[in-house]
């Protein structure tokens, strides 16, 4: 059931021992919205924790500093930016058809939740935002830096089409409330690790122009993590690399798995939804960022994608 802002406020206000789901391969907008809330319900005498399928990338230390372990046995499940069960990786096999309520900002979203809290804003932090604001919890430095973290990282430090004024004031009330806007964005944007240096010049040389040119496809195979010393909780930033190239209109960044089978992130521009691509494969996401799960070899998938796209870009 779609409910509004005060609904979801009203219905966490309700519970206690509350564990809030993020996705798998954890980016800066899921993260947010799980510590962010997560400190929220703390402040407010709750026991909450947040739990991913994957190991956090060590960039991310800060939203979690200093939140004090809880162990309980949860009454109530909340998943934050997740559009659908498959995304929780395998958490979704613990999960999946008990989740009570979802928290998300994807057109896609397949209400798999009891209760969907749904918007189609710049990044899900804007929602959690608000919520926290329903609770009437005073947001502090470090919920603010959580919420920050995923705006600015869901906007491509604000520079994507999806960013409204609503986001830029959001945004400016977080910084009122201690965010550390030049510490986040200069970790998140800025800091590379030597190891992804030695991934990103491996990707790139690798990447491929296909469509007249109009199609940039990059590949990161298990061989080039072991090359770089690197692994795929560092891959985030790859995405936004192959939509840089002038001329393309749809990039890819395709993700060998341990198990042989792939991942493509896709991004575009306005002219190309990004989702109706995606969800040809089972996939799904952001008119101009989206992703989908390939049960086949990374050549494999660049061969099925590029033909795919040449359907697009004409």
């Amino acid at each position: 059931m779609r409910i509004d802002v005060k609904k979801c406020a009203a219905l966490l206000k309700e519970q206690n021992n509350i564990l809030i789901l993020t996705h798998a391969h954890p980016d800066g907008d899921t993260l947010g919205c799980g510590f962010g809330l997560c400190r929220a319900l703390i402040k407010m005498g709750k026991k909450a924790r947040v739990i991913n399928a994957d190991e956090i990338p060590r960039k991310y230390s800060y939203l979690f500093d200093g939140m004090p372990c809880m162990d309980f046995k949860e009454d109530y499940v909340v998943a934050v930016d997740v559009a659908t069960e498959n995304l929780l990786g395998a958490l979704a096999d613990v999960y999946s058809g008990r989740i009570d309520l979802c928290i998300d900002h994807h057109g896609t979203n397949t209400e798999y939740a009891e209760n969907l809290y749904l918007c189609e804003t710049s990044a899900a932090c804007e929602l959690v935002y608000e919520v926290i604001k329903e609770l009437g919890v005073q947001i502090d430095k470090d919920i603010a830096n959580c919420l920050f973290t995923g705006i600015s990282t869901d906007t491509g430090c604000f520079r994507y089409a999806s960013v409204t004024a609503s986001t830029f004031r959001i945004a400016a009330e977080l910084l009122d409330c201690g965010a550390d806007n030049g510490f986040v964005n200069r970790v998140m944007f800025e800091t590379k690790t030597k190891t992804y240096a030695r991934l990103e010049r491996l990707a790139l040389d690798n990447m491929q122009l296909y469509c007249n040119d109009k199609v940039a496809i990059m590949k990161v195979t298990q061989e080039m993590y072991k090359e770089s010393g690197s692994n795929e909780q560092e891959t985030e930033a790859l995405a936004p690399l192959t939509r840089q190239v002038e001329g393309v209109e749809i990039g890819i960044t395709i993700r060998e798995k341990p198990d042989g089978t792939c991942k493509a992130s896709f991004r575009t521009f306005e002219t190309i939804n990004a989702a109706e691509i995606a969800k040809l494969f089972g996939g799904g996401g952001h008119p101009q960022a989206a992703a989908c799960r390939l049960d086949c070899s990374v050549d494999k998938a660049v061969e099925l994608l590029a033909q795919k796209c040449g359907e697009f870009v004409g």
